[in-house]
């Protein structure tokens, strides 16, 4: 069996870095539509496509964090300084914001969970898509992702989630590790010896 050791080594490593730690420069239109059809390459039973993307950049974030802070307010009027400040920079932490949707609807063959899991695997493929051209990448919802009335703001449309809001940009900050589970601790074996 012929090993691919430098994406071994790199799975070895790979995890996601803060979204508030990163910064310019972030990834062009033209490597971010590679990044896209990078991530689109997962199991996906059917052919169903069953996700889009929406791409949040420039200056247009601002406006975004502006209307999801006054959103925040109208919920908690009581909110500190702080969390007006991470309201406020919710779309404005990286350099570019990717919403994978799930379009995920009943289907006569192709069970809506699969669908769903699909999406999942597309989330996962564009973090690593990021990382190898180079950038770091993190997966994130929060509360707007939930929130039926933050999503005509983000360009969701009614039916559809948001599997996840996948942030990209630069970092000067090192790369932390963190505590990964013990495989024996998540595997159960059942039949078959070593």
């Amino acid at each position: 069996m012929n090993v691919n050791r430098e994406l071994v080594d790199y799975l070895k490593i790979r995890r996601s870095m803060p979204a508030f730690q990163m910064c310019e420069p972030g990834p062009s239109r033209a490597e971010i539509e590679d990044m896209l059809q990078l991530a689109v390459r997962v199991p996906d039973h059917g052919k169903l496509a069953p996700w889009r993307f929406i791409v949040y950049r420039g200056a247009q974030r601002v406006e975004i964090g502006e209307q999801l802070l006054a959103m925040a307010l109208a919920k908690k009027p009581d909110l500190s300084a702080e969390m007006i400040e991470v309201e406020r920079n919710r779309f404005t932490r990286a350099p570019v914001v990717i919403a994978v949707v799930s379009t995920a609807a009943p289907h006569g063959k192709i069970p809506e969970w699969e669908q769903v899991m699909s999406a999942g695997a597309v989330c996962l493929n564009l973090l690593m898509a990021a990382n190898a051209h180079g950038y770091f990448s993190n997966w994130l919802t929060e509360w707007f992702a939930y929130d039926s009335d933050a999503h005509p703001l983000l360009g969701i449309t009614a039916g559809e989630k948001v599997a996840g809001f996948i942030h990209i940009g630069s970092s000067t900050f090192p790369v932390v590790e963190r505590p990964r589970p013990a495989i024996e601790d998540v595997t159960t074996w059942i039949g078959g010896d070593a």
